[in-house]
């Protein structure tokens, strides 16, 4: 077993906007920690986290990093992830395998983009949260302003736990033993608010401070009462630290130590057990002696050791020869070697207890987000699933030289593998395959790396937009499929009803044939034709979305009646149904944040007026920079990169996120459904 216990493990997430210092404080915390013997440099490319060549040329990270501290009696699994939103899928798969999500604040910049995204996320997952300021030694730093800040965008569960002193060489703590000075504000009065914070949480604690005052408190009750802050958010503790000279990051290991919440102590993970109305909320319980569960949350595909699967333990212990299961699969697979990583490198291990991560290699069938187990007792179990945001840029590819599409879709299926917002679509109509990501960055990492990994180049050009048809009223639908050949024929007739659904609610298919007028062997057959014109459209060639299909009469033969005549007529009267209920396009509507200099506002805000764009407002940021918010048409913006370069110098920035599908303009629709037209009479 390993040299510490459940109770002595911490996993920690460090997340934040790009350039916030998480890669320069995970190194300075493996050093602190004698993980390490030199503190590794982005600069000279000695970093334990961003090992990736592609990541060591850009100096910024692409995929997460994991690592383990031995401090103190305390094993701290820490995990650095990327900060810009293209590559936030790494990031939040990280969220679902620890129970702090540090985030990282550059005293600089302040709140960023990512800043707040992150704070929501965590809060989402019901993460403990810890903001860390760094690069708190820099030039012109008001730090007393941006914990003001912090506050105000966050809430006053945002507190200072530790302060800045001796002009910015260390720090100064605010809850243990808080008799220092510090460069800004008092520590006393620091000490008081969270005091006054962490004893509110529980009425007990309260009647008694209230009485006798801190004096007449345990240092455990208080412990106990601070760590179930965490847990319900009641507390975000604020601290202060410089990768760069090492200020405040042996306070932050000790932080880590003594008030961040082990697995046994933080929210429970969010399992369920059955799908659909049959799902039932599933506990796990961090004993080593109980039946494994643990969760697949992260695939690498190296070259070296083969296909990686690291996965973080919430039950039972995980040994070498173990036998584990891989959801609800019936072959289990033997744990041949099991590891710990430490950034590249991969530490042979004997076993790995709750809470911990641990990984193996060469199991081609574990994917991510996959449930391992040792019994059938825990077949059907299911990690809740991470709120992924929905890749919206996309290219169209094709090899470069003939004779590589196997190669291509080899090395697209691994790399989708690796990154969960890393999409791969098949047009079928078109013969096209189209690559989805969270940003043009992200599609040119990929690309780059399917040329270096796996030696494939790919021409490309922009996509089809992923329209999608629907129905806004109720009609009937009807086909008799009569077909005679001489000797056995076809038949088959179906009468449908078609209603529309909430957007996003997908489809439904309903039978309420009565007296057995379709027998019930050939409803799948029906069911079957429906798809088929789901998956194509009736009246612009895309997929048909939110809908309801109710089968309610037919008639059959007894001998001519045969699957493929329903799939016919069930095909047929849903396209006749679609065609009377007033059917309509619908387009991705996305929202975007776009960064520029405040003197562009208005360049910007009035070109995205002309791409039929909802401004819904503007922030500033620190310095010169506004963020403009808007909803905008996908197809209007799809090239809107370049645009956006010319108007700002190079210096604008925007993010994209799918917010909603709604109806096209009239004349839109006209121009999709008279450009598909041509198409559908040649197929």
């Amino acid at each position: 077993m390993p040299a510490y216990t459940t109770d002595q493990i911490r996993n920690v997430a460090l997340v934040g906007h790009a350039g916030a210092g998480k890669t320069s404080l995970f190194e300075a915390l493996l050093y602190a920690g004698g993980a390490t013997t030199t503190q590794g440099s982005l600069e000279r490319g000695t970093t334990v986290s961003d090992f990736d060549p592609m990541e060591r040329d850009r100096q910024h990270s692409i995929a997460s990093a994991i690592a383990s501290i031995d401090h103190a009696d305390t094993h701290v699994n820490l995990i650095d992830t990327p900060g810009y939103p293209d590559f936030r899928g790494p990031t939040l798969s990280a969220l679902a395998a620890v129970e702090t999500c540090a985030i990282v604040v550059n005293a600089s910049n302040g709140i960023e983009y990512s800043t707040t995204r992150m704070m929501d996320y965590a809060k989402g997952r019901r993460l403990c949260r810890l903001l860390i300021v760094n690069k708190i030694d820099q030039d012109g730093n008001d730090l007393e302003m941006l914990v003001e800040q912090l506050r105000e965008s966050f809430g006053n569960e945002c507190l200072p736990i530790n302060l800045p002193a001796k002009g910015r060489s260390t720090v100064v703590d605010c809850f243990f033993n808080p008799s220092g000075e510090s460069d800004f504000s008092s520590v006393a009065e620091a000490h008081q608010r969270i005091i006054d914070q962490v004893v509110e949480i529980n009425e007990d604690i309260m009647g008694r401070y209230l009485e006798e005052g801190e004096e007449g408190l345990s240092g455990q009750e208080l412990h106990d009462a601070f760590e179930q802050c965490l847990r319900e958010g009641h507390l975000v503790p604020i601290c202060f630290v410089s990768a760069r000279s090492g200020a405040g990051v042996k306070e932050l290991l000790d932080l880590f130590e003594k008030l961040m919440p082990n697995p046994a102590e933080a929210n429970p993970p969010l399992f369920v057990k059955g799908s659909g109305a049959r799902a039932e909320p599933f506990r796990t319980v961090p004993d080593p002696g109980k039946h494994v569960v643990a969760d697949v949350f992260k695939i690498v595909n190296d070259p070296f050791v083969g296909k990686l699967s690291v996965f973080r333990i919430y039950q039972g212990t995980v040994r070498k020869d173990t036998q584990l299961l891989i959801d609800d699969g019936k072959k289990p697979f033997k744990v041949g070697h099991l590891f710990k990583l430490r950034g590249k490198d991969h530490m042979e291990i004997e076993d790995a207890i709750p809470g911990d991560i641990a990984a193996v290699a060469k199991i081609e069938d574990i994917h991510f987000d996959a449930v391992l187990h040792d019994s059938h007792d825990e077949d059907e179990i299911r990690l809740k699933p991470i709120n992924f945001p929905q890749p919206m840029f996309g290219l169209a590819i094709e090899p470069a030289t003939r004779g590589q599409e196997q190669k291509l879709a080899t090395a697209l299926h691994k790399l989708s593998e690796e990154d969960p917002c890393f999409r791969i679509e098949h047009h079928k109509e078109l013969n096209e395959t189209v690559i989805r990501g969270l940003g043009d960055l992200h599609l040119r990492v990929m690309l780059e790396r399917m040329k270096e990994r796996y030696g494939v180049d790919v021409l490309t050009r922009p996509p089809r937009i992923a329209y999608r048809e629907t129905v806004s009223a109720n009609a009937d639908g009807h086909h008799r499929h009569k077909k005679q050949t001489g000797g056995a024929g076809q038949f088959g007739e179906v009468y449908l009803r078609i209603e529309p659904l909430p957007r996003g609610a997908g489809f439904e298919f309903i039978d309420e044939v009565k007296g057995g007028t379709i027998p019930g062997q050939f409803l799948p057959a029906i069911e079957k034709g429906v798809r088929q014109v789901l998956e194509h459209g009736v009246i612009a060639g895309y997929q048909i979305h939110d809908v309801r299909v109710i089968v309610y009469d037919g008639k059959h033969h007894p001998v001519d009646s045969k699957e493929v005549a329903f799939i016919s007529a069930g095909k047929k009267a849903f396209i006749d149904a679609v065609t009377k209920a007033r059917p309509l396009v619908l387009e991705p509507i996305v929202n975007l944040d776009v960064t520029i200099p405040a003197d562009h506002v208005g360049d910007i805000t009035g070109g995205l007026a002309t791409k039929r764009a909802r401004i819904n407002g503007t922030d500033s940021l620190r310095g010169d920079e506004m963020i403009v918010k808007a909803q905008a048409p996908l197809a209007e913006i799809s090239e809107y990169s370049n645009e956006l370069k010319a108007v700002t110098a190079g210096r604008g920035r925007y993010t994209i996120e799918l917010s909603h599908y709604e109806a096209v303009p009239g004349n839109v629709q006209k121009q999709l459904v008279e450009s598909y037209k041509p198409r559908h009479e040649e197929e």
